[in-house]
Formats: structure tokens, C-alpha cells, sequence
């Protein structure tokens, strides 16, 4: 097994203190233009998530915006998104971006940030007047989040909706229910039934209170529904990207085929499959399993089709195998990947002559036996200018150089990615390579924001492999997700052209005593194929998770601990994805997922 161990790393680190804040916009008028609300959107204990949104409740543009408010002495701002925030004392104020302040009649927008400490924000203002947004009490504060709907008597046409309260000082006058971000009622009760819809057809539904004043609060958490009959086989909602990868060799020992996403119901909530690993030699493309990739026969009850292969067919293997499963699921697009942990070696010398790299991937790609299956073509380079399996010295220019190459190549009828690491850490492997400015070419990054830690350092620390965040005693900063995310932002990479990385596996060590992240250890957990390494299906019984840290699980049985998402943490980090309006996710890779694809439905349903 050809496993990716990946030093990967996205939240800005808030660097204190910013330069002062420009002209602020008349008191008067903001109170009458604009409103801004905040919500806790998550707590792990030692620290929080916030979230403020700025509103256009206007007839004329915003400009610009800038939001203050006060934190009782022991709570802090340690690292922001979205908006420039500063602070004197216990003040704290946040300016809009050079990108986002400009907000039309009716629009918002949304920055957050990472806290430390127990209390709430308090005399909020924005633009120099109320948060409120009107001439009512300044003491008027907008109502809660109401809770999370839950569904019930779903049929093919309706589904009832029923929620928690919100809470508000003065009152809660009545909820808004949103389908796919759509209001479809007022209702003063905390039920609702909705009625007309399609059967077969995936709906996202939330709630928001309006209070006595008419001010609106934060949107609830999604409930996603599926109306029973239908067909089996439509895409995804939203226009966020679902990408899963296949790895070619798991038709092996793992015994994981193309008809498993069909029968795991995976394939109706996946956008993309990058279809692993391509290799690279001499500086072309190239198959690498050709037995695995297009010859070996499947039979009848193997194939998506439910057709046996036969021995003369031009095409059979993963590659037929991927062709039906278009025709079945004609939304899915499918990327051959090319590179990977272990074939990354031949990058470099790619990069002298990127025109013919190029040149080769393409007829690779369009082989006349297989053109119809690929969509693009994604790399997978570990590492430019960096250190993988090998170290390469190409220099910070050749990454760029190369996707400039694949672009002209394939042109704009094929999509064009690339797997890059997520070190967010200063003079990490983000800062050695170009990545800001080949994002032009590219259509999107998948950001490797796993395998931060492992029993790849066998004495430990304990700590989990694809933090969200960072978090007290996090052993290496800048590598976690957020971090990551923020240092390709602020490179100019745009946030759509952004995916975060989830694994569907765990990271472990044995020879542990301590539960909470950062013990010591004697060497890896044991393993199915390797070890320190075991498949989320697995240990979803085998160590079920006892904590969690930074966003994502830990767990602790016997001497072993072992860090992975679960279907919680993952639909908190595909909040916290859309959050920073980022293009969608993906995940290494489908056979860690369990029979019904559990982690592959969380991906889905937290992106709609």
C-alpha cells in the first residue's frame, strides 16, 4: 500500500498591533444602514470560534464597515479571518478587508475568529452607531441561533421541521424558515411543515428568530433531508466541490472497487473522483498498474453495470469501471491524478521541460481507449522545492512554471488541480513554492490539511493529524488547517479556489498512558496494512473517540491513541469551510469509509 504521509497544513495568526483604522462612516446613518450580529459558532473548552455578520439593511451601498466591541478582561482575539482586528485593552475592533467592505443593498458578509477566555462581546458598534441597525434601545441585542431543526414524517412531497427557542432580551416575535437558504415561511411556533417538494430531492433547512424589534439573528445549523422515491442518481446539491479519491491499487488487498461507491450510496453525494495515482518517469506521465487500470475482467455482480467483462473488449478495469459509473451518475467528473507520496520524484526534472510534461499528461489523458473517462487532471506534487519522499530543488518558480504548462495544454474544456501541502508554519513548505501565483492557472487546490502528527515521531507527543485549528500545546505551530488556509488567502489565492483536505483514517501510537492530547509513547499503534496508520471503519468500533481537540477526535483505549474525524467533527469542519467561503472538500480516500459511507454523507450533507 503506497499510503500518503503528508506534513500538511488555515487561520490567520493575529499579529498585534495593526496599523490604526480609517475613517469611520457617519453614526447616524450606520444605525439606520447596516446591522452586524455575532454568534459563538464553536467551543472546544480551552477556546472558541466567533463569528460576526455585517448586514446591508440599506437602500444604498455600504462602502465600508467596521465593527467594535468590548471582551471582559481575560478574554481575547488570538487569531482572525476576513477582517483586520485590533485591540486596546479589552476593545477590540475589526475592519473590513480591502476585498469585502463594499456591500450592496441586502448583502452581508461574514469574518471570524479564534478566542481564548470565557466571556461574550458587549456594547457592539458598528460603523460608530448600534449593531442594531435602527433607533431602538442601544441595549436591544438580536436573538440567538435558534437550534439545529430535526425532520420528521418525511414523504415524497413534505417533511415537518421542528426546532429549539431562541432566546432574546426582549422577546422573540417569530422564525424564518430557510430551504437552501431561501425563506419559505414566517411562523411564530418552533414547527414547521413543508409542503410541494420533489421526491428523490436532497434539501437543506434552517431557522432564524426575528425578534420584537425586527432584528434578525444567526442563522441555525443545517438539517439535511432527503424526500423519499425518486431516482437514485442525481448530483449533490450546492456548488460546492465533493472530491473523494480511488486509489488504483485497492482493488487488492483492500478490495475496494468502483461499485462500492454505488452500493456505499456514495456515489449521489460525491461532485469529483481523482483517481490515484498516475506516475510520473523521465519527466512524462504515465499509467502505473496498468493491469489495475484498464485490463483486469470483473465480473457480473463486480461491475457497476451488473455486465460481465469479456476477454476481448478494447477496455476493462478501474477505467471501464469509472465509464459506467458516469453513465449512471452523469454529474460525476473524474481527474487523473498524477504523483502522489511516492511517485513525486519525477517533478522536478518535469519542471525543465514543463511543455513536454504537459504534451505527455495530456495523451495519457485522451488515450483513445479511455478519453471519455477523465475530466482533467490533477497533480499531486510532494514537494516543490521542499522535502518529501525525495527533496526536490527545482526552486520556488517551477511549480508555477508547470501548471502554467498544464493549462496551455489542456486549455479550458479540462479542469486543472493540484494537491499542495498545508504547512502553515512560517518558512514552512507553503513559503517554498510559487503557490499564489499558479493558482491563476488551476481550478482548484486540495489542501492537504492532514497528517500533521503521527507515529511518524514515535515517542510522541500525542496529538491529532488534521487539527482544524490550533490549540494549547499544539506541538508544531502553523500546522493545522486554518493556519494553512489563511497563509494561501493572504498569498491570493481566492478562497473558492480552496478545498479542505479530510481523512478518512486515523493517525495512533501505543505504549500511551495520558488520554489527553500530548503524552508520551513507545511507537505506533498497531495497523491493518501499516502502522500508526487504521482506517476511520475501524476504529469507529475498535477506539471509539473519547475527546477532541482543535476540531477534530482523539480517542484512548488500552495503551493506544489514536486522532480522526468523525461524522461530528466533520460536520463542523465543512461549517467552518463554508464559512470562509471556500470551493468545497475532499477526502484521502473512499475505502476508509464505512459500508454505508458515513464520512462521505457528513462531507455532503455539511456543505449543502
Amino acid at each position: 500500500m503506497r499510503f500518503r504521509h503528508r506534513v500538511a497544513a488555515g487561520i490567520a495568526t493575529l499579529v498585534l498591533p495593526f496599523a490604526g483604522l480609517v475613517g469611520l462612516a457617519n453614526p447616524a446613518q450606520a444605525a439606520t444602514s447596516a446591522t452586524a450580529t455575532y454568534v459563538k459558532t464553536q467551543d472546544w473548552g480551552t477556546g472558541f470560534e466567533g463569528k460576526w455578520t455585517v448586514k446591508n439593511t440599506g437602500t444604498t451601498s455600504l462602502s465600508s464597515w467596521t465593527v467594535e466591541w468590548d471582551f471582559p478582561s481575560g478574554t481575547s482575539v488570538t487569531s482572525a479571518w476576513d477582517a483586520d482586528v485590533t485591540s486596546s485593552g479589552t476593545h477590540w475592533t475589526a475592519k473590513n478587508k480591502s476585498w469585502n467592505g463594499t456591500l450592496a443593498p441586502g448583502a452581508s458578509v461574514s469574518f471570524g475568529f479564534n478566542g481564548a477566555g470565557p466571556g461574550s462581546p458587549a456594547n457592539c458598534k458598528l460603523n460608530g452607531g448600534s449593531c442594531d441597525g435602527g433607533s431602538t434601545d442601544p441595549g436591544d441585542n438580536p436573538p440567538s441561533a435558534p437550534g439545529t431543526p430535526s425532520a420528521a414524517d418525511i414523504t415524497n412531497t413534505s417533511v415537518k421541521l421542528s426546532w429549539s427557542a431562541a432566546t432574546d432580551d426582549k422577546g422573540v416575535k417569530n422564525y424564518d424558515v430557510l430551504r437552501d437558504g431561501a425563506k419559505v415561511a414566517t411562523v411564530t411556533a418552533t414547527s414547521y411543515t413543508d409542503t410541494g417538494l420533489t421526491a428523490g430531492t436532497d434539501y437543506s433547512y434552517t431557522v432564524q428568530a426575528r425578534d420584537t424589534a425586527d432584528q434578525l439573528g444567526p442563522v441555525s445549523g443545517a438539517r439535511a433531508v432527503r424526500t423519499t422515491g425518486g431516482g437514485s442518481t442525481e448530483p449533490p446539491p450546492g456548488d460546492k466541490v465533493k472530491l473523494g479519491y480511488f486509489t488504483e491499487w485497492g482493488v487488492y488487498g483492500r478490495n475496494y472497487h468502483v461499485k462500492n461507491l454505488v452500493t456505499s450510496g456514495t456515489a449521489s453525494k460525491i461532485t469529483h473522483i481523482n483517481y490515484a495515482f498516475g506516475n510520473v518517469k523521465n519527466g512524462q506521465c504515465t499509467v502505473d498498474d496498468t493491469y489495475a487500470a484498464y485490463d483486469k475482467a470483473y465480473t457480473a455482480d463486480q461491475s457497476v453495470s451488473g455486465q460481465a467483462d469479456t476477454w476481448d473488449q478494447p477496455l476493462r478495469g478501474n477505467f471501464n469501471q469509472l465509464r459506467q459509473l458516469k453513465a449512471k451518475y452523469p454529474h460525476i467528473k473524474v481527474l487523473y491524478s498524477f504523483g502522489g507520496w511516492t511517485y513525486s520524484g519525477g517533478f522536478g526534472q518535469a519542471a525543465q521541460n514543463a511543455a513536454a510534461f504537459a504534451r505527455s499528461c495530456k495523451q495519457v489523458v485522451e488515450d483513445p481507449r479511455w478519453a471519455d473517462v477523465f475530466d482533467g487532471i490533477d497533480i499531486d506534487w510532494e514537494y516543490p522545492n521542499a522535502c518529501g519522499l525525495t527533496c526536490d530543488s527545482s526552486g520556488p518558480a517551477a511549480f508555477r512554471t508547470l501548471m502554467q504548462a498544464l493549462r496551455a495544454e489542456f486549455g479550458s474544456n479540462y479542469l486543472v488541480t493540484a494537491a499542495i501541502t498545508a504547512d502553515g508554519s512560517n518558512g514552512g513548505k507553503i513559503d517554498a513554492a510559487d503557490y499564489g501565483g499558479a493558482a491563476q492557472y488551476l481550478d482548484w487546490y486540495n489542501v492537504m490539511t492532514y497528517d500533521y502528527f503521527g507515529a511518524f515521531n514515535a515517542q510522541g507527543p500525542t496529538a491529532p493529524h488534521s487539527p482544524l485549528t490550533s490549540y494549547p500545546g499544539i506541538p508544531q505551530a502553523g500546522f493545522n488547517s486554518a493556519d494553512a488556509i489563511a497563509k494561501l488567502k493572504a498569498k491570493g489565492v481566492p478562497s473558492k479556489k480552496l478545498l479542505l483536505g479530510i481523512g478518512f483514517y486515523g493517525r495512533g501510537w501505543t505504549g500511551v498512558t495520558q488520554s489527553a492530547p500530548g503524552g508520551t509513547a513507545t511507537g505506533a499503534a498497531p495497523g491493518t496494512y501499516e502502522a500508526g496508520i487504521e482506517d476511520y471503519k475501524i476504529l469507529k468500533n475498535s477506539c471509539p473517540a473519547t475527546g477532541t481537540v482543535g476540531g477534530t477526535a482523539y480517542a484512548h483505549c488500552g495503551t493506544n491513541w489514536w486522532s480522526y474525524d468523525t461524522p461530528a467533527t466533520i460536520n463542523s469542519k465543512m461549517a467552518w469551510a463554508k464559512s470562509q467561503g471556500l470551493g468545497g472538500a475532499f477526502y484521502w480516500e473512499f475505502s476508509g469509509d464505512t459500508a454505508n459511507g458515513e464520512l462521505a454523507s457528513a462531507v455532503d450533507a455539511g456543505l449543502r
